[in-house]
């Protein structure tokens, strides 16, 4: 019985084992039929194309275009001193900015980068009243997004300074006040403008007319100096001297003291079509100031020492500066261009061409704020209310300083490289924008750079051209593709004339072609003899 029973578990055991070695071979024989079926649909499906691009592009909002400047977002916390700054005072300056700001109905008619889109932060900023730094700070922060700006391929942008001056005048001509300031001449044009508009550019060309229709270009400096206008009645009032005359057009505005202690305030109305030319930068080329002590205040006193090369040196600026009279009690500051009034530390003069009236710029860097030699701090979020003629470029601006002497000598002084940061309103994000943008065709690969190479019109053109029947050169003759205009490459690639021909060859020889790349990176569908190989390549994804 016992040898039965051992023999019965022996033969148990090698069935068992055999149904083992079966399943596991069937387990075996299924994964491979399922492996080679994967195969099989792989190598029949080619590899998905790229979708195909909409031509034309569709209409998309771009992100920021300002033009020759560069720009990369920011966060506050990165931004040196934005934290230690005085937002209130901010915030006061650019609620006046947003009173011609909500006032506007209908869109500029020279559209800028940020457009109207400083509306929805006025609505905010004229809803509260905000009397907290802290409150002030978390306003624009909540509403804006910073962008550090600067001028293409350049770190920093750069800054100067001007102010009110205050200057000694009279309402009649006498021996001492001999200098007229002159108002908007009734014959001055501008294209573009009726004679009696409020506010003509302050770039640009000015004519005045002769006869019914003839304009020729205005008077300049020297003509108007010399009494080209006198005796019109465009006198506002007269100055002690030219230097007076040139330091208040340069600066835009001025309080004239009247002999009764009254004041006159002038405003800058229009000019004379002439660019602005800085009598700084000509002292320092002749070598008569050095660069690192020039000022204002340097060019005063030059002026004052040596009469008649200050006469020269003044008509070296042809630019001439006409004035209105505005209505101002001594208290009240100065009206910007953008017709409020400036705020002295926060108001900025910028790029009209370039920026929008009430944008919020933070200048941060270091400034001669208490002497010519000292670096003193200077981080500080300020309003654009006002324009130059000289203030050109995204990352260029003028720091307002007030009226006086005192703020005469501080934004004399200031010739300095300065981080820019400007604050846009969170709908226009241009990182949002960006994301939403088509991106460019990729490269061909190299294989197929290899198979379609360039070549260079003319480069294997004999040096000897034909002449044609008229004795000229024979142009270049350029294949273009499809809805490609070649002619700049043809004409920056096409070699010279020579400088003699012998004698024009029978023998007409063909320029050459430039055979055009094709789409990017084609997708190539495998044989159906590779896919049974085994074998598969694809030129799309190398």
């Amino acid at each position: 019985m016992a040898r039965e029973a051992l023999t019965n578990a022996r033969s148990i055991r090698r069935y068992a084992a055999a149904f083992s070695v079966i399943a596991i071979a069937l387990s075996l024989a299924s994964f491979a039929a399922d492996a080679a079926r994967t195969r099989r649909t792989a190598r029949s499906v080619a590899p998905p194309s790229p979708p195909p691009r909409q031509i034309p592009y569709p209409t998309l909002a771009w992100p920021l275009e300002i033009s020759g400047s560069q720009y990369s977002p920011a966060a506050w916390a990165d931004i040196a001193g934005w934290k230690d700054d005085d937002h209130l005072q901010a915030y006061k300056a650019f609620r006046t900015s947003c009173k011609p700001i909500a006032a506007q109905r209908d869109p500029p008619a020279d559209p800028k980068a940020l457009g109207t889109s400083l509306r929805d932060p006025c609505r905010a900023a004229r809803a509260q009243d905000i009397s907290d730094g802290a409150k002030a700070k978390a306003f624009f922060e909540e509403n804006f997004l910073p962008l550090r700006i600067s001028r293409l391929g350049e770190g920093d942008g750069f800054v100067t300074g001007y102010y009110e001056p205050v200057i000694d005048g009279s309402r009649t001509q006498t021996e001492v006040y001999n200098v007229p300031v002159y108002r908007r001449p009734s014959n001055l044009f501008v294209r573009g403008f009726n004679q009696d508009s409020p506010s003509l550019p302050n770039k640009g060309q000015v004519f005045r007319k002769i006869g019914r229709r003839k304009l020729v270009p205005y008077y300049d400096r020297g003509e108007i100096e010399d009494g080209a206008i006198a005796g019109r009645g465009l006198e506002i009032c007269w100055l002690k001297n030219q230097t007076d005359l040139l330091f208040s057009q340069i600066q835009g505005s001025a309080r004239v003291r009247l002999e009764d202690g009254s004041t006159v305030r002038i405003n800058y109305d229009a000019h004379n079509g002439y660019p602005y030319t800085a009598v700084g930068r000509i002292l320092i080329d002749r070598g008569i100031i050095p660069k690192e002590q020039m000022s204002m205040q340097k060019i005063r006193e030059w002026m004052d020492q040596n009469p008649d090369g200050a006469k020269e040196l003044r008509r070296q600026n042809r630019a001439y500066v006409f004035f209105r009279e505005v209505q101002l009690s001594d208290k009240d500051e100065a009206v910007g261009a953008q017709g409020v009034p400036l705020t002295p530390g926060r108001s900025i003069a910028v790029d009209r061409a370039l920026h929008v009236y009430g944008t919020p710029f933070f200048i941060e860097g270091e400034l001669p704020i208490e002497s010519e030699q000292s670096k003193t701090p200077f981080h500080r979020l300020m309003i654009a209310q006002d324009t130059g003629s000289a203030i050109v470029g995204p990352a260029r601006a003028d720091l307002y300083f007030g009226a006086g002497a005192e703020a005469g000598k501080v934004s004399g002084r200031l010739r300095h490289n300065m981080h820019f940061v400007m604050l846009v309103p969170k709908s226009l994000d241009p990182a949002a924008r960006g994301r939403k943008m088509p991106l460019p065709d990729p490269r061909p690969s190299e294989k197929i750079a290899k198979l379609f190479p360039q070549v260079e019109p003319l480069k294997d053109q004999p040096k000897d051209q034909p002449k044609d029947h008229k004795g000229g050169d024979r142009p270049a003759e350029v294949s273009a593709a499809p809805g490609k205009n070649l002619g700049a490459a043809a004409a920056k690639n096409a070699a010279p004339p020579p400088a003699s021909v012998a004698q024009a060859s029978p023998t007409q020889v063909p320029a050459a072609t430039t055979v055009p790349l094709p789409e990017a990176r084609p997708s190539l569908a495998p044989s159906r003899e590779l896919n049974r190989r085994g074998r598969h390549h694809y030129y799309h994804g190398r």
